[in-house]
């Protein structure tokens, strides 16, 4: 079986910020992002998800992923009381649509990219767009 951290950059602490009020961004709105991790026979599904307000949603998108090889991806939406039932998702950060929807455009370049190659690195890459950053914030 495959070391987790060997496949998945998992943050060791949160960053920073506060996940209990809705904060602002460069003067955007952020919103929770979830992830889970779920390893089996050695293929990994990874979920990476977004909630919004309006509407009221759970954006989930679903990589799953065998020996480094993007095998599959799809996405679902589903209610919020849906998925509070859910188990196995951790909140790790609170983003901004802007930068939701640099990392969704990613996401389908490299779903193309990486069905016939190993892509860790760019998956990686691409969770990291999520994350903003305080020195960001001088750049508004």
């Amino acid at each position: 079986m495959t070391n987790l951290s060997t496949c998945f950059m998992i943050p060791e602490e949160l960053p920073s910020q506060s996940f209990d009020s809705k904060g602002y961004f460069c003067g955007e709105e952020t919103m929770p992002v979830y992830e889970s991790v779920f390893m089996e026979d050695g293929e990994t599904t990874r979920k990476i998800a977004l909630e919004t307000e309006r509407p009221p949603q759970v954006e989930v998108h679903v990589w799953t992923i065998r020996k480094g090889i993007l095998q599959h991806f799809h996405i679902e939406k589903i209610s919020k009381r849906m998925f509070e039932e859910l188990p196995h998702f951790k909140l790790v950060t609170r983003t901004t649509l802007s930068q939701w929807k640099i990392f969704t455009e990613g996401e389908a370049q490299i779903s193309q990219m990486c069905s016939s190659r190993v892509c860790r690195t760019e998956l990686e890459d691409l969770v990291k767009v999520l994350y903003l950053e305080r020195s960001e914030k001088g750049h508004c």
